[in-house]
């Protein structure tokens, strides 16, 4: 396979994965009267049985060596265990704080892992790469202050700020770890595992705090948990497992900051929400610094 044609399909992936994420915010505003810890459950036991059929016949076709070799078990296990808990930290933030203030925290993570990549693996970057990261963090951050809405009173802000910024971590060392194992592992023989003990992680915390749930589960609660395990999780999240083989955790992540850009233009077009103004400055903001991150020359955002 041909540089040119490698360097086409992760971009290809990406789109596809990335425009997945802006649909995640208007699936979740859909069962936003039910139980978060049971829709995180319902969206990773989803992706996780999805993926079984696939795992199986890989398996029997010997395909792929989905054998785990040394400590991969363990990094791998790490892994989904930091996925479990950032979906579940995220997406109960909301309930305690605002969107806008959630959306801000949770997308730190390209710095903390810029930081974490110049420092551990000594990682050097182009000084276009640390100012794109800035400039798109920042347009978020705007983003999240155009969204604001006016309301005074919030459950526990600071907890649900704290859970925001703790998501953001862990999903940086979710990424970290992807990069080392991703290395010598199939896209399946990396995803299956980790996404089987994402799974596992979620229902052992909804045990935990809710209990065993009703026999009676409301049908759009079960139908926007599989549309997010198909969509942002399997796709979205599928696709940037895929990419951190070849790409810098750094430039993925960036990436993600489009996600409330696809989310704002999905809003209007499906929800008819009109953004504010000050959202396409925001928008702006932040593609412009994507870009920057991005403006390498050939090859040079891919590993070797």
């Amino acid at each position: 396979m041909s540089q040119a044609y490698s360097r086409f399909k992760i971009f290809i992936v990406l789109a596809i994965g990335l425009t997945t994420f802006g649909f995640a915010p208007i699936l979740v505003k859909f069962a936003t009267a039910h139980s978060a810890l049971l829709l995180v459950a319902i969206r990773t036991v989803g992706a996780f049985l999805m993926l079984i059929p696939f795992y199986i016949y890989q398996k029997k076709s010997n395909k792929y060596d989905l054998k785990p070799v040394g400590n991969e078990t363990k990094w791998m296990a790490l892994a989904g265990i930091a996925l479990g808990l950032h979906f579940t930290l995220w997406i109960s933030s909301l309930y305690y704080t605002s969107v806008a203030s959630a959306s801000v925290l949770v997308t730190i993570h390209p710095i903390m892992l810029i930081v974490a990549e110049r420092a551990l693996y000594k990682m050097k970057f182009p000084v276009t790469v640390w100012i794109g990261v800035f400039v798109a963090f920042g347009g978020s951050v705007l983003l999240g202050i155009s969204d604001y809405n006016n309301e005074s009173a919030f459950l526990n802000p600071v907890l649900g700020n704290g859970m925001a910024f703790a998501a953001a971590a862990i999903f940086a060392v979710y990424f970290l770890i992807g990069q080392k194992v991703r290395q010598n592992r199939s896209w399946l023989g990396y995803v299956f595992p980790v996404y089987g003990y994402a799974a596992a992680t979620c229902v052992v915390i909804l045990l935990a705090v809710e209990g065993i749930p009703s026999s009676s589960i409301d049908p759009v609660l079960i139908w926007v948990g599989i549309g997010l395990a198909l969509g942002p999780q399997l796709m979205g999240h599928g696709s940037l497992n895929y990419a951190v083989k070849f790409v810098s955790p750094t430039l993925l992540s960036t990436l993600i900051l489009t996600e409330p850009v696809f989310a704002t233009v999905l809003a209007f077009f499906i929800l008819g929400e009109l953004p504010h103004a000050l959202s396409f400055l925001a928008i702006a903001i932040t593609l412009v610094g994507v870009t920057l991150t991005w403006k390498k020359k050939p090859g040079e955002a891919l590993k070797k």
